[in-house]
């Protein structure tokens, strides 16, 4: 509150979206720094100066750990939460503030081009395996963005989809797993999909971000967007979204400051949302490791070991498969 206070207009707006790629803005006259967010959730895919989004720009060194989907078949919570604080750790090392994951949208389609890095279709599977690893991230006071809220379940046409859900069907199957991270483990951000829900846009979506979210699960952190998922900033700053990734050289700032300016923001409204941005840099200075280090091949070896954990076989006791027409 005190930083707000101290802060103009345009500070505030600025801080509502990042500095570049993978930074948020930084408020050097009050001593207010940047963090750093980076992608996983399967390893740290760290990247320096010649950052971007698609991952062709050169990469930090990293472990390769198995993927969700994998994951997912040693119905084993433990195991989540060990490579939740071995993530944690690389992310210490690295002075990361958030990694971008887990991913939790359901595979409804063998088609989603995404499915290697969802749990299961199962919303009560992958919601307790992704808590786990997000309690144990967490651990090492390190955040987590939880994506893609919500219904992003295929990557085609993502960017303009409205995916039309009854209520019921949303929140049984499409809200659960991110209701159960939430209630669980209360991860510091989430981050919305690109597409429409019911023909409103994830990060306009009211309902979505400030009733569901926020009023009835309790979520207190702060939400972002994915990149280049923005579409009308000030009504997504009315409905709860919080930061834009990545910058928007300076465009929506100037659109959060006009707002303000002719009534049509309250300007509460944007001291909430920079506020959570304050609070995730503050997080991220109180908890960080300066001289924090980790060992790549005893990483490497715990991928592996993971990954033995991960392989299922099926038993056929009784001889009961393949099942038989009359049994019923």
């Amino acid at each position: 509150k005190k930083l707000l206070s101290e802060m103009t207009l345009e500070e505030k707006a600025g801080l509502c979206s990042g500095a570049d790629f993978w930074n948020t803005k930084s408020v050097p006259r009050l001593n207010l720094p940047s963090v750093m967010v980076s992608d996983g959730p399967h390893g740290l895919r760290k990247q320096t100066a010649s950052a971007d989004h698609m991952g062709l720009g050169e990469s930090v060194k990293a472990v390769c750990f198995p993927a969700a989907s994998a994951l997912a078949c040693s119905f084993d919570r433990s195991l989540l939460r060990k490579l939740g604080e071995t993530l944690g750790d690389e992310c210490q090392a690295e002075q990361i503030s958030t990694l971008l994951g887990p991913a939790v949208n359901m595979k409804r389609s063998p088609l989603c081009g995404r499915n290697f890095e969802y749990f299961s279709e199962d919303p009560y599977l992958a919601g307790e395996l992704a808590a786990e690893y997000v309690n144990g991230l967490q651990s090492k006071n390190v955040g987590v963005s939880v994506k893609h809220f919500a219904a992003n379940n295929q990557e085609t046409r993502r960017l303009t989809i409205s995916a039309q859900v009854d209520e019921r069907t949303l929140r049984e199957i499409y809200l659960a797993a991110f209701e159960i991270i939430v209630r669980k483990a209360q991860p510091w951000t989430m981050m919305c999909s690109y597409n429409l829900i019911n023909d409103t846009y994830s990060c306009e979506n009211d309902w979505l971000l400030n009733q569901v979210l926020r009023r009835e699960w309790g979520f207190d952190g702060l939400v972002m967007t994915d990149w280049g998922a923005m579409n009308d900033r000030v009504k997504a700053l009315k409905a709860g979204l919080d930061l834009e990734m990545p910058s928007s050289k300076g465009i929506t700032d100037k659109e959060i400051t006009e707002a303000v300016k002719d009534g049509s923001l309250p300007e509460e409204v944007l001291d909430t949302a920079a506020g959570r941005v304050i609070a995730l840099v503050k997080k991220h200075e109180e908890g960080k490791k300066e001289d924090a280090a980790y060992d790549y091949e005893e990483h490497h070896m715990l991928a592996r070991q993971l990954e033995e954990e991960c392989a299922v076989l099926l038993k056929n006791k009784d001889r009961i498969l393949p099942l038989h027409k009359e049994a019923r």
